[in-house]
């Protein structure tokens, strides 16, 4: 199952609106086979890994290959209805696979546990629940959309001693507050996840492009969707999310709530959200209690701006499983949002 969630982890950030799987057969204690889901289209997991071992699953005539005897571990139960692709079960049946080994359950109710009742129905042996807490975390932004229709979404900021993400206005515009590494860490986490959302102020007074850049992306990796969150929907005709070579990965939302926004990326099967400010959108997430993890970059400098990285009056918001990273000349404080 480690191998598993190794193949699992090459697929992260290129399957949405797909979970990341990873598949291994295993025959007479010798591995034949290995696969990852690489992008939604693409075979499965286990269809990958039944292909590498010599069986073409779904074909009018499948090149048979005996593979009774075999277990096929794989990070996450397997599909059992049509969607883009045919049923995983069918295939595993078809294939003779012996025994399934999977981590985490289908948390859409629709499926859930549907798959073991269909391979066990079939004579094959199902064990489920190994690894569960890894398999688990490699999906938790998907598990999370799957179950509540709502992205998982991180509050990201970049911020002074004194809380500000501005400059004083006697003083020349400062670009950037924090340190060159912060902001890279900031392109690894724009890198891992499906969209990053700002306010229409941020757009007209910064002009950002909000694109992964100046580190290696996996191969398949698509840029993140930049969303722009707009009450009056008027932004700059020669903004650069309007206009570069991104555009079409550009959505505005307006005249809608942040909340409604948040579903309606939800609903495009959008898992994962980076709101990266300004501070009226950031106050208005921890307001309207939106925001699932925090990431702050805190520079060790006194700012003196008028703009807070949260302008809005707002409930406490305690954070768990809290972790601090020394980045550069900066503190990254990282943890998510303590439900009560």
């Amino acid at each position: 199952m480690r191998l598993a969630i190794k193949e699992a982890s090459r697929a992260l950030g290129c399957t949405a609106p797909n979970p990341a799987v990873g598949a291994v057969i295993v025959k007479n204690g010798r591995i034949v086979a290995k696969g990852y889901h690489q992008a939604a289209g693409l075979p499965h997991a286990e269809i990958e890994a039944l292909a590498k071992a010599g069986f073409i699953p779904h074909s009018p005539s499948p090149i048979l290959h005996h593979l009774k005897g075999a277990t096929l571990y794989v990070t996450l139960e397997p599909c059992s209805s049509h969607g883009r692709t045919p049923p995983c079960t069918e295939a595993l049946i078809a294939a003779g696979i012996t025994r399934v080994v999977y981590g985490a359950t289908d948390p859409d109710k629709r499926h859930r546990g549907r798959a073991a009742r269909i391979l066990k129905e079939a004579g094959i042996a199902v064990t489920e629940g190994i690894l569960l807490e890894e398999c688990t975390t490699l999906n938790a932004s998907w598990n999370h959309r799957a179950t509540t229709g709502m992205p998982w979404v991180i509050a990201k900021a970049a911020l002074s001693l004194d809380g500000r993400i501005d400059s004083p206005l006697h003083l020349p515009s400062r670009r950037w507050i924090t340190s060159a590494a912060s902001r890279k860490a900031g392109m690894h986490l724009r890198a891992k996840v499906e969209a990053i959302l700002v306010g229409g102020a941020t757009v007209r007074t910064d002009n950002p492009s909000l694109t992964v850049r100046g580190i290696k992306l996996p191969k398949g990796h698509s840029q993140p969707w930049r969303v722009v969150w707009s009450r009056s929907g008027t932004l700059p005709k020669k903004s650069k999310l309007l206009t570069d070579a991104h555009r079409k990965r550009t959505l505005v939302f307006s005249a809608m709530t942040l909340r409604k926004a948040l579903q309606e990326l939800g609903k495009r099967g959008v898992s994962s959200v980076l709101i990266e400010g300004g501070g009226q959108t950031l106050g208005e997430a921890f307001k309207a209690k939106l925001v699932d993890e925090v990431r702050f970059f805190i520079a060790p400098v006194i700012q003196g701006g008028k703009v807070p990285a949260v302008s809005a009056r707002i409930s406490p918001a305690h954070l768990t499983d809290v972790y601090y990273t020394k980045i550069g000349s900066d503190v990254m404080i990282a943890g998510r949002i303590k439900r009560d």
